[in-house]
Protein backbone atom coordinates (compact mmCIF):
# COMPACT_ATOMS: atom_id res chain seq x y z
CA UNK A 1 0.00 0.00 0.00
CA UNK A 2 2.39 2.39 1.14
CA UNK A 3 4.62 1.84 -2.21
CA UNK A 4 1.36 2.46 -4.10
CA UNK A 5 1.11 5.67 -2.34
CA UNK A 6 4.27 6.62 -3.22
CA UNK A 7 4.27 5.79 -6.63
CA UNK A 8 1.25 7.61 -6.94
CA UNK A 9 2.86 10.89 -5.47
CA UNK A 10 5.87 10.66 -7.70
CA UNK A 11 3.28 10.42 -10.42
CA UNK A 12 1.65 13.51 -9.65
CA UNK A 13 4.46 15.33 -9.20
CA UNK A 14 5.49 14.44 -12.78
CA UNK A 15 2.66 16.13 -13.66
CA UNK A 16 2.31 19.65 -14.08
CA UNK A 17 -1.63 19.90 -14.54
CA UNK A 18 -1.04 21.67 -18.41
CA UNK A 19 -1.52 18.16 -19.91
CA UNK A 20 -4.53 17.85 -22.12
CA UNK A 21 -6.71 14.89 -20.94
CA UNK A 22 -8.34 12.94 -24.17
CA UNK A 23 -10.56 9.69 -24.94
CA UNK A 24 -6.43 8.10 -25.58
CA UNK A 25 -5.34 9.10 -21.77
CA UNK A 26 -4.88 6.16 -19.23
CA UNK A 27 -8.04 6.23 -16.77
CA UNK A 28 -5.34 6.51 -13.87
CA UNK A 29 -2.87 9.00 -16.27
CA UNK A 30 -6.25 11.15 -16.13
CA UNK A 31 -6.83 10.82 -12.37
CA UNK A 32 -3.44 12.30 -11.60
CA UNK A 33 -3.17 15.25 -14.74
CA UNK A 34 -6.36 16.02 -12.80
CA UNK A 35 -5.29 15.72 -9.20
CA UNK A 36 -1.68 18.42 -10.84
CA UNK A 37 -4.30 20.71 -11.71
CA UNK A 38 -6.50 21.23 -8.84
CA UNK A 39 -2.99 21.64 -6.96
CA UNK A 40 -2.00 23.90 -9.63
CA UNK A 41 -5.48 26.24 -9.32
CA UNK A 42 -5.01 25.52 -5.24
CA UNK A 43 -1.45 27.34 -4.99
CA UNK A 44 -2.12 29.99 -7.81
CA UNK A 45 -5.03 30.62 -5.80
CA UNK A 46 -2.86 30.63 -2.63
CA UNK A 47 -0.17 33.08 -4.95
CA UNK A 48 -3.68 35.68 -5.44
CA UNK A 49 -4.33 35.70 -1.96
CA UNK A 50 -1.31 36.69 -1.07
CA UNK A 51 -0.67 39.32 -3.47
CA UNK A 52 -3.66 40.75 -2.56
CA UNK A 53 -2.74 41.19 1.40
CA UNK A 54 0.33 42.77 0.20
CA UNK A 55 -1.15 45.03 -1.87
CA UNK A 56 -3.60 45.52 0.73
CA UNK A 57 -1.81 45.75 3.96
CA UNK A 58 -1.96 48.02 5.96
CA UNK A 59 0.90 46.98 8.44
CA UNK A 60 3.61 47.84 6.51
CA UNK A 61 4.26 51.76 6.94
CA UNK A 62 2.97 51.87 10.31
CA UNK A 63 4.05 53.95 13.44
CA UNK A 64 5.04 52.51 17.03
CA UNK A 65 2.20 51.60 19.08
CA UNK A 66 3.89 54.74 21.70
CA UNK A 67 3.62 57.05 18.70
CA UNK A 68 0.20 55.92 17.61
CA UNK A 69 -1.02 56.89 21.20
CA UNK A 70 0.84 60.02 21.65
CA UNK A 71 -0.13 61.37 18.38
CA UNK A 72 -4.03 60.23 19.11
CA UNK A 73 -4.36 61.59 22.68
CA UNK A 74 -2.51 64.95 22.05
CA UNK A 75 -4.78 65.59 18.91
CA UNK A 76 -8.02 65.56 21.24
CA UNK A 77 -7.16 67.99 23.87
CA UNK A 78 -9.94 70.15 24.06
CA UNK A 79 -8.93 73.46 25.98
CA UNK A 80 -7.10 76.89 24.93
CA UNK A 81 -6.41 77.44 21.19
CA UNK A 82 -8.74 73.72 20.17
CA UNK A 83 -11.74 75.81 22.13
CA UNK A 84 -11.04 78.82 20.22
CA UNK A 85 -11.28 77.44 17.47
CA UNK A 86 -13.77 75.46 17.99
CA UNK A 87 -16.11 78.24 18.58
CA UNK A 88 -15.15 79.91 14.92
CA UNK A 89 -16.18 76.61 13.38
CA UNK A 90 -19.65 76.86 14.49
CA UNK A 91 -20.16 80.06 13.94
CA UNK A 92 -18.70 79.94 10.57
CA UNK A 93 -20.75 76.54 9.78
CA UNK A 94 -23.76 78.20 10.33
CA UNK A 95 -23.14 81.60 8.58
CA UNK A 96 -22.64 79.36 5.52
CA UNK A 97 -25.40 77.35 6.34
CA UNK A 98 -27.93 80.64 7.04
CA UNK A 99 -25.88 82.17 3.58
CA UNK A 100 -26.19 78.95 1.75
CA UNK A 101 -22.51 79.20 1.05
CA UNK A 102 -20.80 75.65 -0.09
CA UNK A 103 -17.12 77.27 -0.08
CA UNK A 104 -18.18 78.62 3.89
CA UNK A 105 -19.09 75.65 5.14
CA UNK A 106 -15.99 73.70 3.85
CA UNK A 107 -14.05 76.17 5.78
CA UNK A 108 -15.70 75.26 8.97
CA UNK A 109 -15.63 71.63 8.24
CA UNK A 110 -11.68 71.75 7.65
CA UNK A 111 -11.10 73.82 11.06
CA UNK A 112 -13.66 71.63 13.50
CA UNK A 113 -11.64 69.28 15.91
CA UNK A 114 -14.65 67.34 16.45
CA UNK A 115 -12.91 64.50 14.32
CA UNK A 116 -9.85 64.47 16.36
CA UNK A 117 -12.29 63.48 19.76
CA UNK A 118 -13.99 60.75 17.85
CA UNK A 119 -10.80 59.10 17.20
CA UNK A 120 -9.87 59.18 20.98
CA UNK A 121 -13.48 57.40 21.29
CA UNK A 122 -12.29 54.70 18.71
CA UNK A 123 -8.58 54.20 20.37
CA UNK A 124 -10.09 54.16 23.67
CA UNK A 125 -12.49 50.98 22.90
CA UNK A 126 -10.27 49.44 20.98
CA UNK A 127 -7.11 49.27 23.44
CA UNK A 128 -9.64 48.70 26.43
CA UNK A 129 -7.95 51.93 27.91
CA UNK A 130 -11.05 53.16 29.93
CA UNK A 131 -9.47 56.64 31.06
CA UNK A 132 -9.08 57.10 27.18
CA UNK A 133 -12.86 56.34 26.82
CA UNK A 134 -14.11 58.66 29.60
CA UNK A 135 -11.81 61.71 27.99
CA UNK A 136 -12.79 61.25 24.90
CA UNK A 137 -16.30 60.50 25.45
CA UNK A 138 -16.73 63.88 28.06
CA UNK A 139 -14.86 66.01 25.51
CA UNK A 140 -17.07 64.99 22.59
CA UNK A 141 -20.10 65.66 24.30
CA UNK A 142 -19.20 68.99 25.69
CA UNK A 143 -18.37 70.14 22.26
CA UNK A 144 -22.09 68.46 20.82
CA UNK A 145 -23.29 70.87 23.10
CA UNK A 146 -21.13 74.07 22.85
CA UNK A 147 -22.13 73.42 18.90
CA UNK A 148 -25.85 72.73 19.62
CA UNK A 149 -25.82 75.87 22.34
CA UNK A 150 -23.92 78.58 20.20
CA UNK A 151 -25.24 77.64 16.79
CA UNK A 152 -28.97 78.23 18.16
CA UNK A 153 -28.03 81.48 19.78
CA UNK A 154 -26.58 82.72 16.25
CA UNK A 155 -29.75 81.75 14.80
CA UNK A 156 -31.76 83.13 16.99
CA UNK A 157 -30.41 86.70 16.41
CA UNK A 158 -29.97 86.24 12.93
CA UNK A 159 -32.27 87.81 10.59
CA UNK A 160 -32.87 85.12 8.02
CA UNK A 161 -35.04 82.45 9.49
CA UNK A 162 -36.33 80.34 6.06
CA UNK A 163 -33.83 77.03 5.73
CA UNK A 164 -31.43 77.30 2.75
CA UNK A 165 -31.03 74.43 0.49
CA UNK A 166 -27.70 74.07 2.45
CA UNK A 167 -29.52 73.72 5.83
CA UNK A 168 -32.42 70.92 4.33
CA UNK A 169 -29.45 68.82 3.06
CA UNK A 170 -28.54 68.22 6.51
CA UNK A 171 -31.83 67.22 7.10
CA UNK A 172 -31.87 63.84 4.82
CA UNK A 173 -29.84 61.09 6.18
CA UNK A 174 -29.26 57.96 3.97
CA UNK A 175 -27.81 54.97 3.55
CA UNK A 176 -24.84 57.09 1.30
CA UNK A 177 -24.20 58.87 4.80
CA UNK A 178 -23.16 55.30 6.38
CA UNK A 179 -21.17 54.33 3.32
CA UNK A 180 -19.42 57.98 3.43
CA UNK A 181 -19.09 58.14 7.15
CA UNK A 182 -17.58 54.30 7.26
CA UNK A 183 -14.55 54.88 4.27
CA UNK A 184 -13.68 58.12 6.32
CA UNK A 185 -13.54 56.43 9.26
CA UNK A 186 -10.90 53.79 7.67
CA UNK A 187 -8.92 56.45 5.54
CA UNK A 188 -9.06 58.66 8.77
CA UNK A 189 -7.64 56.11 11.19
CA UNK A 190 -5.22 54.60 8.57
CA UNK A 191 -3.87 58.53 8.52
CA UNK A 192 -3.74 58.77 12.07
CA UNK A 193 -1.15 55.46 12.07
CA UNK A 194 1.66 55.79 9.43
CA UNK A 195 5.13 56.87 10.47
CA UNK A 196 5.26 60.05 8.21
CA UNK A 197 0.91 60.52 9.24
CA UNK A 198 -0.92 61.79 5.90
CA UNK A 199 -1.19 65.22 6.91
CA UNK A 200 -4.12 65.61 4.05
CA UNK A 201 -6.14 62.51 5.50
CA UNK A 202 -8.41 64.16 8.43
CA UNK A 203 -9.50 67.19 6.67
CA UNK A 204 -10.15 65.10 3.66
CA UNK A 205 -12.79 63.15 6.18
CA UNK A 206 -13.56 66.04 8.06
CA UNK A 207 -15.11 67.45 4.37
CA UNK A 208 -16.47 64.28 3.34
CA UNK A 209 -18.18 63.61 6.74
CA UNK A 210 -19.24 66.34 7.33
CA UNK A 211 -19.86 66.08 11.52
CA UNK A 212 -20.47 70.44 12.10
CA UNK A 213 -23.10 71.10 9.79
CA UNK A 214 -26.04 69.15 10.87
CA UNK A 215 -25.00 70.32 14.35
CA UNK A 216 -25.40 73.96 13.13
CA UNK A 217 -28.38 73.03 11.70
CA UNK A 218 -29.82 71.49 14.63
CA UNK A 219 -29.67 75.07 16.26
CA UNK A 220 -30.77 76.47 13.14
CA UNK A 221 -33.87 73.98 13.66
CA UNK A 222 -33.77 74.82 17.88
CA UNK A 223 -33.94 78.42 16.80
CA UNK A 224 -36.99 78.18 14.85
CA UNK A 225 -39.35 75.22 16.48
CA UNK A 226 -38.05 72.72 13.10
CA UNK A 227 -38.61 69.46 15.57
CA UNK A 228 -39.21 66.75 13.19
CA UNK A 229 -35.64 68.97 10.67
CA UNK A 230 -34.05 69.36 14.15
CA UNK A 231 -34.32 65.24 15.17
CA UNK A 232 -33.21 64.39 11.10
CA UNK A 233 -30.13 66.54 11.44
CA UNK A 234 -29.04 65.07 15.11
CA UNK A 235 -29.77 61.56 13.62
CA UNK A 236 -27.58 62.97 10.44
CA UNK A 237 -24.57 63.80 12.54
CA UNK A 238 -24.93 60.70 14.77
CA UNK A 239 -25.00 58.39 12.20
CA UNK A 240 -21.85 60.04 10.75
CA UNK A 241 -19.93 59.63 13.79
CA UNK A 242 -20.76 56.00 14.81
CA UNK A 243 -19.77 54.76 11.45
CA UNK A 244 -16.32 56.68 12.08
CA UNK A 245 -15.87 55.58 15.15
CA UNK A 246 -16.96 51.79 14.76
CA UNK A 247 -14.56 51.22 11.55
CA UNK A 248 -12.05 53.26 13.12
CA UNK A 249 -12.04 50.55 16.11
CA UNK A 250 -12.40 47.90 13.80
CA UNK A 251 -8.80 48.80 11.85
CA UNK A 252 -7.23 49.75 15.29
CA UNK A 253 -8.32 45.98 16.20
CA UNK A 254 -6.46 45.04 13.11
CA UNK A 255 -3.30 46.73 14.17
CA UNK A 256 -3.41 44.81 16.86
CA UNK A 257 -3.28 47.92 19.18
CA UNK A 258 -1.70 47.07 22.74
CA UNK A 259 -4.46 46.50 25.26
CA UNK A 260 -4.90 47.95 28.47
CA UNK A 261 -6.16 45.55 30.51
CA UNK A 262 -7.07 41.70 28.90
CA UNK A 263 -10.54 40.74 28.18
CA UNK A 264 -11.75 37.50 29.02
CA UNK A 265 -13.20 35.06 26.00
CA UNK A 266 -16.51 35.61 27.72
CA UNK A 267 -16.25 39.74 27.61
CA UNK A 268 -14.56 40.10 23.62
CA UNK A 269 -17.87 37.56 22.94
CA UNK A 270 -20.07 40.41 24.50
CA UNK A 271 -18.50 43.22 23.32
CA UNK A 272 -18.88 41.77 19.72
CA UNK A 273 -22.66 41.57 20.22
CA UNK A 274 -22.96 44.83 21.79
CA UNK A 275 -21.22 46.40 19.01
CA UNK A 276 -23.61 44.47 16.50
CA UNK A 277 -26.82 45.18 18.36
CA UNK A 278 -25.87 48.89 18.55
CA UNK A 279 -24.65 48.91 15.12
CA UNK A 280 -28.81 47.43 14.47
CA UNK A 281 -30.06 50.20 16.56
CA UNK A 282 -28.57 52.95 15.17
CA UNK A 283 -29.39 51.77 11.52
CA UNK A 284 -33.54 51.02 12.56
CA UNK A 285 -34.44 54.33 11.74
CA UNK A 286 -32.47 54.51 8.40
CA UNK A 287 -34.18 51.51 7.58
CA UNK A 288 -37.89 52.98 8.24
CA UNK A 289 -37.27 56.40 6.71
CA UNK A 290 -35.86 54.13 3.20
CA UNK A 291 -39.40 51.72 3.34
CA UNK A 292 -41.48 55.42 3.95
CA UNK A 293 -39.33 56.57 0.95
CA UNK A 294 -39.72 54.16 -1.12
CA UNK A 295 -43.41 53.31 -0.07
CA UNK A 296 -44.15 57.33 -1.23
CA UNK A 297 -45.18 58.25 2.20
CA UNK A 298 -42.33 60.22 2.69
CA UNK A 299 -40.43 62.49 -0.60
CA UNK A 300 -37.16 61.71 -1.60
CA UNK A 301 -35.82 64.70 0.51
CA UNK A 302 -36.97 63.37 3.66
CA UNK A 303 -37.47 66.20 6.26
Amino acid sequence: MEENENKNEENLTFYTGDEEITEDTNIDIADHIELAKEKKSHNAFKRLLYHLRMVFSIRDDVASHEEIKDRIMSGGRFRGTNMVIMICAILIASVGLNTNSVAVIIGAMLISPLMNRIIVLSYGTASNDFYALKRGAGGFFLQIVISIVVSTIYFLISPIKEPTEQILARTSPSFFDVIIAVCGGIAGIIGQTRKGQYNNVIPGVAIATALMPPLCTVGFCLANSRWIEMANAFYLFFVNFYFIYLSAVIVLNILEIPKVRAFTVRQWKMSRLLMIRNTIIVLVPLVIIMILTFLGYLPLNAG
